[in-house]
């Protein structure tokens, strides 16, 4: 039987006898100190029997693992040469050869990636530095380029070797530096920092990754490109409003009252739905008018929620860099940059996030309870579109499958990075039946909630859908209606089918093949 042999950047190898695993966790049996390598990122097996056939198989990691160029999908067999790729990582396989054997030609390359830096390498002046509190983890170090307004997050010893970059040493001082500090860990180490700072563009002399000219769209790129008008003088305005009495909605007393309100308009809204208060987009029995009204008041609680994440970024002290409106397609929304927030602890960066939610919550609650004391007639259907648009506003928002607020405090309580995307191909993986041991329950349960929230928003649809089943009886006969519903209701529930539907058809189809 040959022995296979795994051959580590640093030119080390390990022979693959047995089980074992890669990733940046200290008990892992082959530990890759990339910041691109996921602490469980993936698992080598042996054949038990046989030809103790070698297998490798990602174990949830956050960007995949991939063998000779294509994705690994589930356990994938190992030969001589085969090449896999983990983060910025790149290991070799291949098998041990005899003494009397020719060996593989090793070619090294005339120009390393470090011949790219500087003999003294130096930021550029230009950014922002701060040091987070350390329950934030070992990434507590944020550096933000004050130019792109891109972040970074570094480790104590990245931090310490980055104030090291003032042009005063040479590469040889900085290799023998984070030697010192670090042990034979150091000058990857160093390599790695300088290389992101050079992507970024924060190091003088060395063109960044994003310099040249962008390639020219097509017509349909263009056509859904956002078109942007900012305002700079937005972290002016908000700092002003924040003092001119915003202050007083962050007092205890204040944030009672908006979380007793938010609570009862959970109770309201849905009897106002179940007691046929109003119908969505219909004013004075005008589907147009109401139309108008949904559409006015949703850019309005838009617009407002946006201003409750500006003034928590004032209570904090943090100011907000722009705000504007964007259009993307004919569809417009109004936008408050909060990238500030990223030098504040973690409790703080949930706080603001979540000031938006908070916003329509408690506004949908403010108008649904002024429709239920209100009389029938045209200004109880206003304020029912005005509720209603403020709820489908944080139905969306607090989504945790979709890059909004909900998604982003989530994932700032659990301290999972990249949390949908890989919550989602282990739920696909586990349907299909090609479940691991090593599988977190974490991103089990994230993905169930997932589909239970998708599944909930196409239940509330459903039900407010019905509120239109009596005025299309006055225009087509009651099976056309009952059939236009029951499409609409099947294109609601589509894609909770399809996300489960897929996986599952590939379980049935493996085990027929099995079988």
């Amino acid at each position: 039987m040959q022995v296979l042999e795994l051959v580590l950047p640093d030119r080390s190898r390990v022979p693959l006898l047995g089980e074992m695993t890669i990733g940046r966790a200290p008990e892992s049996t082959v530990q890759l100190e990339d910041p691109s390598v996921s602490r469980r990122h993936a698992r080598i097996s042996v054949e038990a029997s046989g030809e103790g056939r070698v297998f490798l198989e990602d174990a949830g990691s956050s960007y995949g693992t991939w063998l000779d160029g294509h994705r690994v999908d589930g356990p994938t067999p190992l030969s001589d040469g085969s090449q896999i790729r983990m983060g910025n990582e790149e290991l070799v396989v291949e098998r041990r050869r005899g003494e009397h054997e020719a060996g593989r030609t090793v070619v090294v390359p005339l120009a390393s990636s470090a011949d790219r830096f500087p003999t003294n390498p130096t930021v550029r002046s230009g950014y922002a530095l701060k040091r987070l509190e350390a329950s934030e983890g070992q990434k507590r170090w944020v550096l933000r380029d004050l130019e792109t307004n891109r972040f970074l997050r570094m480790t104590d010893d990245d931090a310490a070797l980055f104030q090291l970059l003032d042009g005063r040493r040479s590469m040889v001082d900085l290799v023998a530096e984070a030697e010192r500090r670090s042990g034979a860990d150091g000058p990857p180490r160093l390599a790695r920092l300088l290389s992101e700072l050079a992507e970024r563009g924060l190091l003088t002399n060395v063109p960044g990754a994003d310099t040249g000219s962008p390639a020219p769209l097509g017509i349909t790129a263009r056509l859904a490109a956002p078109r942007e008008w900012s305002w700079a003088g937005a972290g002016a305005f908000f700092a002003r409003l924040y003092r001119k009495g915003g202050w007083l909605l962050f007092t205890p007393p204040a944030r009672a009252a908006i979380a007793a309100l938010a609570l009862a308009g959970l109770v309201v809204f849905p009897y106002l739905v179940f007691a046929r208060y109003g119908t969505p987009f219909v004013v004075a029995q005008k589907i147009g008018i109401g139309g108008l009204v949904f559409l006015i008041g949703r850019f309005a609680v838009v617009a407002l929620h946006e201003t409750a994440h500006g003034l928590t970024m004032a209570a904090y002290g943090r100011r907000v860099r722009k705000a504007g409106l964007k259009l993307i397609l004919v569809f417009p929304y109004v936008y408050v940059d909060t990238s500030e927030a990223w030098f504040e602890p973690r409790r703080r960066r949930i706080a603001i996030t979540a000031a938006g939610p908070a916003s329509d919550l408690s506004l949908g609650a403010l108008f649904a309870v002024c429709c239920f004391a209100l009389p029938p007639g045209t200004l109880r259907d206003i304020f029912f579109q005005l509720a209603f648009a403020a709820y489908l506003g944080a139905v969306f928002n607090l989504n945790p499958m979709v890059d909004r607020d909900g998604y982003q405090v989530l994932v700032d309580l659990l301290r999972e990075p990249g949390l949908r995307r890989r919550a989602r191909e282990q739920l696909a993986r586990r349907l299909s039946g090609r479940g691991r041991p090593t599988d977190s329950r974490l991103l089990s349960r994230y993905a169930g909630l997932g589909v239970v929230w998708s599944a909930l928003a196409a239940g509330f649809a459903t039900v407010m859908s019905l509120r239109y089943e009596p005025r299309l009886a006055q225009l087509a006969p009651e099976p056309v209606v009952w059939a236009g519903l029951a499409g609409v209701w099947i294109a609601l529930f589509l894609p909770v089918i399809l996300s489960l539907a897929g996986p599952m058809r590939k379980r049935r189809r493996a085990g027929e093949a099995w079988g």
